[in-house]
């Protein structure tokens, strides 16, 4: 990320106020949904699968990026190395499954009031949560795999400041087109599959609030929605910049910058996008909701 010694001391002061803000603010929001019995709703639920996903996530890259910055000799083992994208390709898998799961949540509240507890009942939304898990692992598990398989006996330096597909392929000596297509198309459908989710369920969303007369309602609605649309779209633009572009528009410091994105800094912003509401936008709409975590 840095040729000279001021800029990687100056990048890791930055990085080290980043992660720990990410913890903090992750770890954080999850133990204010556990504490706070009325913020046990499928919102929440989802928000703080989200939050633990997000702390993962970072700490999945970040520590070894704080500790190559400082150091002269930046090296990582094979097997580390492996290891290192295959949580990373899982995490990422399921905080997009998860994006999708809100949104289907904000749906059902905002489309279905009457029928939110019996459709978003806790087992549904526990099965749901591991569902998003199990598909990142599956996922991410196919994709290692397949990039570990290749013959890796070129060079050894990696154009990257952690162990991604796209510059591991650079490093193999055969032809890696089709290697990188399909690689391509495994994100391309998890991205694709999740946006249609939110789009069509945003889609009913948008027209059942245009049908609410009150300005109230419509204001707490948007309120409720506004900051999960705004963590998409920083999620997925970041990484369709990274994973879905042209091979022949392709540029390392491009892909760098946002990789720097969607891995450091917006993990860090997740907390804070959901947190920064009003308090009537932060505590649960009243769309007729009951809470289906909480019995009679």
């Amino acid at each position: 990320l840095a040729d000279t010694l001021e800029l990687q001391i100056t990048l890791f002061l930055l990085f080290v106020v980043i992660y720990t803000l990410t913890v903090l603010g992750n770890v954080g929001m999850i133990l204010l949904i556990r504490v706070h019995s009325q913020l046990y709703t499928p919102m929440y639920f989802f928000l703080a699968n989200l939050s633990f996903v997000g702390a993962c996530y970072s700490s999945t890259i970040t520590p070894k990026m704080l500790v190559d910055l400082l150091s002269e000799k930046k090296t990582i083992s094979f097997a580390g190395c492996f290891l290192q994208m295959y949580f990373f390709i899982s995490l990422a898998t399921t905080e997009c499954i998860v994006f999708g799961l809100m949104a289907y949540d904000r749906y059902v509240a905002i489309c279905n009031p009457l029928l939110y507890s019996l459709i978003m009942s806790r087992t549904v939304c526990l099965k749901m949560a591991a569902g998003a898990f199990t598909a990142g692992l599956l996922n991410s598990m196919v994709n290692t795999s397949y990039v570990s398989s290749l013959p890796l006996c070129g060079s050894n330096i990696i154009h990257h400041f952690f162990c991604d597909s796209p510059p591991l392929f650079k490093l193999s000596s055969f032809d890696t087109r089709l290697n990188e297509s399909i690689f391509s198309t495994f994100a391309g459908v998890n991205m694709v599959e999740t946006l249609l989710v939110i789009l069509t369920t945003y889609s009913y969303i948008l027209f059942s609030i245009f049908r609410i007369h009150s300005g109230e309602g419509r204001r707490k609605a948007f309120s409720t929605c506004a900051s999960h649309l705004t963590a998409i779209i920083l999620f997925c633009a970041t990484a369709i910049c990274t994973y879905l572009h042209p091979r022949c528009s392709y540029s390392l410091r491009q892909d760098e910058v946002a990789s720097v994105l969607y891995t450091v800094v917006i993990p860090m912003l997740n907390p804070l996008i959901y947190s920064l509401r009003s308090k009537e936008g932060f505590v649960e709409c009243d769309y007729q909701e009951k809470n289906p975590f909480i019995s009679d």
